[in-house]
């Protein structure tokens, strides 16, 4: 440790009780009284260096300040009720570059998840205001996010913030703060979470090209989510669209609320393989600011075209017989379908995915990656204990990191906020509630040990893919579902969230690509006319997400071939 000063502490009103007072939080206890009175100097220089820095004008990075755009000002607006009947949009609005540098995305709508920094509007992180500031308004975002900046500089209009779930900690669609987001075919019933108003809004978009005509209000064609242990995936498989997370470092999560930075994960969502491939490419590559970004994070220049890669295969599929084609080798995960709370209809459906792929030419086999069946308790050990840090303080984890510079979350909560909380999201309160639990009755080691069976289960996943290219799994193990009673109890509240990431949750602590991958459909008992989207999920090698979407793209060959 170094102290740099002990001398200019100016008015402090630290007294030798602080001291004490900090001691016995820790419980211990300062005997000697020239001791108290020592550290009361150390501590009021340290007091003075915090004020220095807290009163001292923020750096906005010049690659984050927000770029000019059509018109000059960014101007947004809260949707009106009967505008918004999915309660999807948080904040909308129409922004376009005003000096692009390229048309990838040109003049294709998309929306952000609002934990992602869009500069000019406010940034709600699905919770209530007084959460994320004293004078009870949504903090105004002075940034561009990496990935809105990309978007925008590749032509994209973003047309507003979609509604995310309560602090994004649910996989479900009931718990933020604006009420819930409802499944574009059935209100009342979830479209899933916490990347909730994302993928009903994209869904939406797709359901009126296809002629379905519906009261949705304003849709978009693609959108942003991020995802912690399912938050892209699970809302896209409950939908029946695409939805990405990418390789761990391959976007950067710069200027977006973190959750956990060893989880957190930002990943397109789209209609189409060739919708979440352009997209990829848009917002893949390092940009100097993100800590979770590694040596194999590549530079803008490097990044992969993803389109191409992805049309070229196409090519292939049409232009050889399958006899001809070098076969891709699909693994069906045994233990994916066994998770508690896989129902039938999932199961069945996502086996039957295997026939898909075998009438296309893919060489499918089972696997067992035992290890498999621990994945959800890894993923619990690694990140609870130290998730509401990150996730309601907005600690930084130790790295040189750019957090949201308007993000300050009023922590410890309030009696007021506690009991919101508790009624809107349980979930968060739990995360808050463990985090204290895990560290006085068992200290940051088991965490640490936790660490080392995420390097295990990697290596789990690592052999596997070295016997087969990708895998497959259940995502959502269920159909939608309708939103649970407002007034009932935590646990009923929570019961239906029990399980469903499962599946998911894994392959963010260990970094593989997962793509949500629509492959059938089942209907609601309660509503037979209405037949539910199921996705399954295809895994693949870390830094190998377009062998990912090239097995995407043999099941929707075998699938035609078999007349699905």
């Amino acid at each position: 440790m170094s102290i740099i000063s002990i001398g200019g502490q100016g008015q402090s009103d630290l007294t030798e009780d602080t001291v004490h007072q900090l001691a016995a939080r820790l419980s211990v206890d300062i005997t000697n009284a020239n001791d108290a009175k020592d550290y009361l100097v150390l501590l009021r220089s340290l007091e003075s260096v915090l004020k220095h820095v807290k009163d001292a004008p923020d750096y906005i990075h010049p690659e984050l300040t927000p770029q000019s755009v059509v018109g000059g000002s960014r101007e947004y607006w809260k949707p009106r009720d009967g505008d918004n009947p999915m309660n999807a949009w948080s904040f909308q609005c129409n922004l376009k570059s005003s000096n692009p540098t390229s048309e990838l995305l040109k003049d294709i709508t998309i929306a952000i998840k609002d934990n992602i920094s869009v500069g000019g509007l406010p940034t709600t992180l699905g919770t209530f205001a007084e959460v994320l500031s004293h004078d009870g308004s949504f903090p105004v975002s002075p940034i561009d996010s990496s990935v809105v900046a990309r978007i925008l500089s590749a032509g994209g209009v973003i047309r507003g913030s979609s509604t995310c779930e309560n602090h994004c900690a649910s996989p479900l669609s009931f718990t933020s703060a604006s009420g819930p987001v409802h499944h574009p075919l059935l209100h009342g019933y979830t479209s899933g979470g916490s990347s909730s108003g994302s993928c009903a809004l994209v869904t939406a978009h797709a359901l009126k090209r296809q002629g379905l005509n519906k009261q949705w209000g304003d849709t978009v064609e693609f959108a942003i989510g991020s995802d912690q242990a399912g938050s892209v995936r699970i809302p896209a498989s409950f939908t029946g669209i695409y939805g990405l997370k990418p390789t761990f470092g391959l976007v950067p999560y710069t200027g977006a609320g973190s959750m956990s930075p060893m989880i957190d994960h930002l990943g397109p969502i789209a209609p189409s393989l060739e919708g979440i491939a352009t997209l990829l490419k848009v917002m893949a590559g390092y940009d100097g600011l993100d800590p979770r970004m590694t040596p194999e994070s590549p530079l803008l220049n490097q990044v992969k075209d993803y389109p191409q890669i992805l049309a070229d295969f196409r090519a292939r599929l049409r232009n050889s017989s399958t006899q001809e084609r070098k076969p891709l080798r699909v693994g069906f995960l045994t233990e994916s379908f066994v998770v508690a709370g896989l129902s039938a209809s999932v199961r069945d459906t996502v086996r039957l995915a295997a026939k898909s792929f075998e009438a296309a030419g893919a060489e499918v086999m089972e696997i067992s990656i035992p290890l498999h069946s621990e994945g959800p308790i890894i993923w619990t050990a690694s990140t609870r204990p130290s998730m509401s840090e990150s996730l309601c303080q907005g600690k930084t984890g130790g790295h040189l990191s750019y957090l949201p510079p308007h993000l300050r979350p009023q922590f410890p909560p309030t009696q007021q906020t506690f009991e919101m909380q508790s009624k809107s999201n349980p979930a968060l309160v739990n995360i808050i509630l463990s985090g204290e639990f895990a560290h006085s009755h068992f200290g940051s080691w088991v965490e640490g040990k936790a660490h080392h069976k995420v390097f295990e289960l990697r290596s789990a996943y690592d052999r596997a893919l070295e016997v087969v290219d990708v895998l497959v799994t259940p995502c959502a193990p269920k159909l939608s579902m309708p939103h649970p009673n407002p007034e009932s109890g935590i646990l009923e509240k929570l019961s239906s969230s029990i399980g469903v990431t499962s599946n998911t949750c894994p392959f963010n602590v260990t970094g593989h690509p997962a793509l949500s991958v629509p492959c059938g459909s089942a209907a609601n008992p309660e509503h037979p006319d209405i037949k539910f989207p199921i996705g399954m999920q295809v895994i693949g090698r870390r830094w190998e997400d377009e062998t990912v979407l090239m097995a995407a793209a043999l099941f929707e060959v075998g699938r035609k071939l078999l007349g699905a």
